[in-house]
């Protein structure tokens, strides 16, 4: 997924502008998503095999810490499925079948997934903190709709699995058809259709709805009887806040999976915000919707939740209920609130083939290949959608998501690290110097070289690059007498930069030749300026542009 930038703003004409919110509308909102939050939460710790409390404490976070200091008026930030898969994947794989110490590894997680938000908040990480390229992210998506649903399809069947991966789990449930649980598939079934009908409707809670269905279905044909389990007592006493005790191996083991969790919560959120502030004009800030993920998830963890984020279904059933601002997440948590305060222990009556349909239902849109349509155009892309897909169903949750990332990264260091270097030539007699490879009618300057690196210079092209730069010069037809590097794609420069543009400055000097680097930003301009007087020598540093460059070329005493 592309970086987002730190602010935002698309002039889409929107029906409802965020100066102008109407109260009624968001009242309408709030309410009516409250069915469908309420349920979702208690859906995905089943996911997640944490305590049904959990992914109520994470609903609760979420809303209050967002509704506070997040900036995109149609977000809600609560548990996701996806987060709820890798947590529990992470867990299962720290924990070695120690219940107690799941748990413990599961809040802690959420804990530094927390901190880590706050750390890319507060050091304005927005522009670059969501790398994983959207071939990735949707083949991920995809891989994990499918990887989920089919576990709650077994979960509905009441078929025990003891493998994390498609591969493995899908012919072990199969084996076992014999031993299904035809009731439990029936109860899905039929809510699963309840929850189609009622998605016609934008304003009907349909995860309510099916729940109160559920429970008087259960007690009035006595589901239990038939092998059909309840979800159990929902316990929402929240203890006094306090970290969990855990040796310092296991926390390190924990920041390594967080870093995974706060990409993949990032990219999920981040895409559900600017894509509904691109549709409606909005601006919204990267940074402090960094700080938000970050509160929301340090609060979720002192009070033993799941990880929250801003799913992609809860934020578009915001929008389409009419919200004109984040006091309809407001009025949704109360709402959520009251029904906790009043009927919690008749939702403890739920059957779990109920919260196994809400899941699917939930996740069915990720199943569509029609978002992923426009990937296979291009070969790379494919490659990437497919590769993801592949990683996610054949290695497990956690491990997929560990390689879609590192994906994510080997392509953003492969198209950096190959960066080549472009002649420029002047358009005319403008001030205008372009690519002469992309433009042959570009006019190079007699006696003057200039490149420009098409990538900022970093430790794995800068060498490279620079080699190229002294080739062309010491191969120039006619002999050129001043070398102009444009350095407008590199802000700043690393240690390595440094050192071979040191090395630059060396070998342009040995073969008597002027050199001027322009456009060169503030950062790296004083970096450079520190170096020893005598490797600076015939080098000029200067922020002008390639035309002033090359004034000060021809003219040197001017």
């Amino acid at each position: 997924m592309a970086g987002a930038p730190p602010q935002s703003i698309a002039r889409v004409p929107a029906q409802l502008s965020p100066e102008t919110p109407n109260r009624w509308q968001d009242l309408l909102a709030g309410l009516s998503i409250a069915g469908l939050l309420l349920p979702e939460a208690v859906a995905y710790s089943s996911i997640a095999a944490v305590s049904p409390q959990a992914g109520v404490i994470a609903l609760f976070a979420g809303l209050l810490c967002y509704g506070l200091m997040g900036t995109s008026r149609f977000a809600i930030v609560s548990a996701t499925s996806s987060s709820a898969a890798v947590l529990a994947a992470a867990t299962a794989t720290l924990a070695n079948g120690d219940a107690g110490l799941r748990m413990t590894l599961a809040f802690g997680l959420v804990l530094v997934t927390g901190a880590f938000f706050l750390l890319a908040g507060l050091f304005k990480l927005g522009s670059v903190t969501s790398f994983i390229a959207k071939p990735v992210l949707r083949g991920f998506a995809l891989g994990l709709a499918v990887t989920i649903i089919l576990k709650q399809v077994a979960s509905a069947v009441d078929v025990h699995l003891d493998s994390g991966n498609l591969i493995r789990f899908l012919p072990q449930m199969l084996v076992q058809w014999r031993q299904w649980n035809l009731v439990g598939l029936l109860v899905a079934a039929v809510a699963l259709l309840v929850l189609t009908l009622c998605a016609r409707f934008r304003r009907v809670p349909g995860g309510l709805l099916v729940v109160a269905l559920g429970i008087a279905a259960g007690q009035w044909l006595n589901l239990q009887a038939y092998g059909v389990d309840l979800i159990g007592v929902i316990d929402l006493r929240l203890e006094v806040p306090r970290l969990p005790v855990l040796p310092f191996a296991d926390w390190l083991r924990l920041g390594e999976l967080a870093f995974a969790m706060v990409m993949i919560l990032y990219a999920e959120s981040y895409g559900s915000i600017s894509s509904f502030a691109l549709k409606h004009g909005d601006r919204v800030s990267s940074n402090r919707d960094l700080l938000a993920l970050g509160a929301a998830n340090l609060l979720s963890g002192l009070f033993h939740g799941m990880p929250a984020g801003a799913g992609y279904s809860a934020t578009s059933a915001n929008e389409a209920a009419g919200a004109s601002s984040r006091l309809a997440g407001g009025v949704a948590a109360a709402v959520v609130l009251l029904i906790v305060l009043t009927v919690l222990p008749y939702i403890a009556l739920t059957p779990e083939p109920v919260l196994a349909a809400i899941v699917i239902h939930a996740l069915a849109r990720g199943l569509s290949l029609q978002p992923l349509g426009r990937y296979f155009i291009w070969r790379r892309d494919r490659l990437l959608v497919i590769s993801a897909v592949a990683a996610v169903l054949v290695l497990g949750v956690l491990d997929g998501l560990l390689v879609a990332v590192a994906i994510s990264v080997v392509l953003m260091l492969k198209q950096m690290s190959s960066a080549d270097i472009q002649v420029l030539g002047q358009m005319g007699s403008g001030h205008d110097y372009v690519d002469v490879q992309r433009h042959p009618d570009a006019r190079q300057i007699p006696g003057v070289l200039i490149v420009r690196p098409s990538e900022a210079l970093f430790f794995a092209n800068v060498e490279r690059i620079l080699g190229g730069a002294l080739r062309l010069a010491r191969h120039a037809e006619p002999p050129v007498h001043t070398i102009i590097l444009s350095l407008e794609e590199s802000p700043d420069l690393d240690g390595t930069s440094i050192e071979a543009l040191e090395a630059f400055f060396l070998q342009v000097r040995a073969q008597d030749k002027l050199l001027i680097l322009a456009r060169l930003k503030h950062e790296a301009k004083a970096v450079l300026a520190s170096l020893p007087a005598l490797e600076l020598e015939q080098v000029i540093l200067s922020g002008l542009s390639v035309d002033g460059a090359v004034k000060q070329a021809l003219n040197p005493n001017t």
